[in-house]
């Protein structure tokens, strides 16, 4: 299948060349929850007024937005006419997309190297009655030929699909995956936009460029962000299109500090569930802008702030309360700082798991003495967090995998960068943190790696962290070689050193299990 027919199902951000500044810039955001004939979802709708309320902020218009069974194709199809029609040489357009994908065997035959077409699935389709509401479907042929009617025009295009077509993964979590049942039968006739759209090659499609919310091989799930389902890389696109991809605050965002933003956001914010793709992989040029804001607005609806002029902004100013929402099953231990609203963690007394909001076994055999070390790690995790997404780092984990087994045998790697400090450390499943590397002003500076690392007991949720900070780190290095050194603790460290800081957070999630589980 050519990179344009996977166009559908991924998140496509075109380049702009050099934005002009007389460039206007349109929106068309599409979010369904509802649907009547499928499994609906339960974050798509955040996920498009969130975007909606970034691109307002950022003085983006006109937008056109469409929720629920206001998604019809026909209506959508309008939209996109008017945008293309009213835009001029050198304009963007915006087209968001946040919900379910599926597939179908190809419309046109010999246009799809598996045979396959993908299309986005809109309220009014029912499978069950495919004669009758196959029109509501968006093949990506059809979006091809959209696209094409765009580049004719020599208007750029920025899509952005928040969805999946295939793939699975490992860890069994509770929330749900964008991706439909496959429709067996062949839908005749193909639309004209779809026989048009099959005729157009990668190359005719120049000025887009596409983003996918995963890999092939993984799902597009919803997970749990501030208490809510939604999707991994609408969130981060939302943050991004708030300036905090801006890193040099010149109001555009180039195609570097966007990969750098989205890539780390989402594996953090999808528990490494998802890992991004861009297509082509590498940028047209040096001096290559994805997006080219009116106004960067830094603050968003959800407290984010750029850190690169005034640095770290608190994130008791954004939201986080310092408090983890808990549902016990079983007696309840005496715990500190539970509480707070939105899908909550679990602990069950009885086998001693210990579960995220997403479902993922976070600690297996957590006694009830432990309790409270594991809820001041994942208090801990969400104040880091709340730093990364401010000013995100960049480390690997190789091999990647979605979950680890025992006996696993892995490499970790991180890169202190410009920074002048570098802390390293290991939040362990069991609440324990642990000091795996410092480096200060003064000493050598080197890439920190940690080969040959082997999984074993206890099994859950780990999270490695850096920290590449021009703030004095000494104190809580000195702090490590306590051996009681605790998440609790080390939070009260962080957050006093880190407010206001020059710095970059970047957390990998590990999550492991026993063979055979």
């Amino acid at each position: 299948m050519t990179v344009t027919r996977k166009i559908l199902l991924a998140t496509a951000l075109l380049a702009l060349p050099a934005a002009s500044a007389m460039a206007a810039t349109s929106a068309l955001v599409v979010g369904v929850d509802t649907y009547p004939h499928e499994v609906s979802l339960d974050g798509a709708v955040r996920d498009a007024r969130d975007v909606t309320q970034a691109l307002k902020a950022a003085d983006v218009g006109p937008i056109r937005q469409f929720i629920n069974d206001q998604a019809t194709k026909e209506a959508i199809r309008t939209a996109w006419v008017e945008l293309v029609t009213a835009a001029a040489r050198g304009d963007t357009i915006l087209f968001t997309y946040a919900g379910h994908g599926a597939q179908m065997p190809e419309l046109v035959a010999g246009s799809e190297e598996d045979g396959l077409d993908e299309f986005l699935e809109l309220p009014g389709f029912d499978r069950a009655r495919l004669e009758q509401t196959a029109g509501e479907v968006i093949i990506d042929n059809e979006l091809s030929a959209w696209f094409a009617e765009a580049e004719a025009k020599g208007i750029h295009v920025l899509f952005v699909s928040d969805s999946c077509y295939s793939g699975g993964m490992n860890r069994s979590i509770s929330g749900k995956t964008r991706l439909a049942p496959m429709v067996r039968a062949k839908v005749p006739p193909p639309s004209k936009e779809a026989l048009s759209g099959a005729k157009v090659r990668d190359v005719e499609l120049s000025q887009v460029t596409i983003l996918a919310a995963s890999l092939e091989s993984q799902p597009t799930p919803e997970v749990v962000i501030g208490g809510e389902p939604r999707g991994a890389l609408s969130w981060s696109f939302a943050r991004a299109l708030e300036g905090a991809a801006d890193l040099d605050g010149d109001g555009r965002i180039s195609r570097v500090e966007l990969e750098d933003y989205v890539f780390s956001n989402v594996k953090l914010q999808s528990e490494a569930l998802q890992i991004p793709n861009f297509t082509p992989q590498l940028p047209r040029s040096d001096k290559e802008i994805v997006l080219s804001l009116p106004r960067s607005a830094k603050v968003g609806s959800a407290g984010t702030a750029g850190a690169t002029m005034s640095g770290l902004t608190s994130p008791r100013d954004l939201g986080w309360t310092g408090k983890l929402p808990l549902s016990v099953v079983g007696e309840r231990p005496d715990l500190a700082n539970v509480g707070g609203d939105g899908v909550p963690y679990r602990w069950e007394e009885a086998s001693g798991v210990f579960y995220t909001p997403n479902g993922d076994v976070a600690g297996e055999h957590v006694a009830p003495d432990m309790v409270q070390r594991v809820v001041d790690k994942f208090i801990l995790v969400d104040f880091l967090k709340a730093m990364a997404a401010q000013s995100p780092g960049t480390v690997s984990l190789k091999p990647f995998k979605d979950i680890y087994l025992a006996g696993d045998r892995l490499t970790f790697e991180a890169d202190q960068g410009r920074y002048a400090n570098m802390l390293v450390f290991n939040l362990a499943n069991t609440g324990e943190a642990q000091l795996l590397d410092v480096q200060t002003a003064g000493s050598d500076s080197h890439t920190f790696r940690l080969q040959g690392l082997e999984v074993v007991k206890p099994f859950g949720a780990d999270h490695l962290v850096v920290i590449s900070t021009d703030a004095p780190i000494d104190a809580i290095a000195a702090a490590f070689s306590n051996s009681s050194l605790d998440s609790a603790s080390l939070l009260r460290l962080l957050e006093t050193r880190l407010e206001g800081s020059e710095s970059t957070i970047a957390i990998q999630p590990l999550y492991t299990r026993d063979q055979g589980q």
